[in-house]
């Protein structure tokens, strides 16, 4: 037998540029399809999965999830993959190269962003997921998985979240898509037996994160020596998932194919804004300037993921602290940093 076909949409962003590496580690073959477009610098994305390029299970489709007839292509095995520059291998059949399963985590990212142009979150995060969700049940995917995000929970008083709770109020257009998408892929369960996961991420950072995150943008201003602005009293309180540990979760669910389900991938802890400030100003050695500012639109005061239905069904352990995970991820901005100024 061939090995099985994965299909990452979003593959060559940060989460999906991990997830793309540890598919090929497990040796799977990978098409990865991607827009590249401006929400954040492209060249980030191109850099994230350079070193995968030359690898002959990897393909990388230059492309939109809103393109119903390149969709179409990738299923039924016609897409034109890019070119590769140097050691140019054999294609594999068409049957080998049909996806079997997809791991759908492009979208239009950001909370904030969401309140300048909502249009387009529905356009991506909800049209985009349904049409995936359709060339699936054509198709015969055998596996569907979705990265949703812990914003659905919203203003949620009972803490931590548990994926069985009611989501009664999404305070951001991002939040209010994600869980449109939610509810999308749980009809087409219904109606189409479509196998699906639903993975709601907590807050994930580590290297490769895009710049507009939290823990990436405070690490590149201290380093700027520019102060960092802190909404609100600093005493929001937030569950981060380092990204090896995200990567468990999302290989733990592939490896365990499920019928419809809904699980949490975070680290089942907390920490406060200025507890985190104050971490990254002992792991960085510089003295962290702050700008106080009022609370944002869409901002909510925790997020606390409760992973005990994760831990029971998929064995998923989250490994790294937030003090293993911030000393790592210094230490890596420190060597981009470098390569920066040279």
């Amino acid at each position: 037998m061939g090995k099985e076909t994965i299909l990452v949409t979003g593959g060559a962003g940060f989460i999906g540029s991990h997830l793309v590496e540890s598919l090929l580690q497990e040796d799977y073959r990978v098409i990865c399809l991607d827009n590249f477009n401006d929400s954040y610098s492209p060249l980030l994305k191109e850099q994230n999965i350079r070193h995968v390029l030359e690898n002959p299970d990897f393909e990388l489709i230059r492309g939109d999830i809103l393109d119903i007839k390149l969709l179409h292509d990738i299923f039924s095995g016609n897409y034109l993959p890019e070119p590769r520059t140097q050691t140019q291998t054999q294609r594999p059949k068409t049957d080998d190269r049909r996806p079997t399963k997809v791991v759908h985590l492009a979208a239009m990212a950001g909370v904030r962003a969401s309140f300048i142009s909502p249009d387009i979150y529905i356009d991506v995060d909800v049209k985009g997921t349904l049409n995936l969700l359709e060339v699936a049940r054509n198709y015969d995917v055998k596996q569907f998985i979705f990265a949703s995000s812990s914003s659905v929970y919203g203003i949620n008083k009972k803490v931590p979240f548990s994926p069985d709770d009611p989501l009664l109020l999404q305070v951001s257009p991002y939040a209010a898509a994600k869980r449109c998408a939610e509810l999308y892929c749980r009809t087409y369960h219904h109606l189409y037996n479509i196998p699906i996961t639903i993975l709601r991420l907590f807050t994930v950072y580590g290297p490769r994160q895009r710049p507009d995150m939290a823990i990436r943008k405070f690490i590149s201003l201290i380093f700027d020596d520019k102060p960092i602005p802190v909404f609100g009293d600093g005493k929001s309180r937030r569950d981060y998932t380092y990204v090896s540990d995200c990567m468990e979760g999302f290989m733990k669910a592939m490896n365990k194919p499920m019928d419809f389900e809904i699980f949490n991938i975070g680290s089942g802890k907390l920490i406060e804004l200025q507890e985190l400030i104050n971490l990254l100003e002992r792991e960085t050695g510089r003295e962290v300037k702050m700008e106080h500012l009022d609370n944002q639109a869409g901002d909510v005061p925790i997020t606390y993921a409760d992973i005990s239905k994760t831990r029971r069904t998929l064995g998923y352990n989250p490994k790294i602290s937030i003090e293993g995970g911030v000393k790592r991820f210094v230490e890596w901005y420190k060597r981009e940093y470098k390569l920066r100024k040279e």
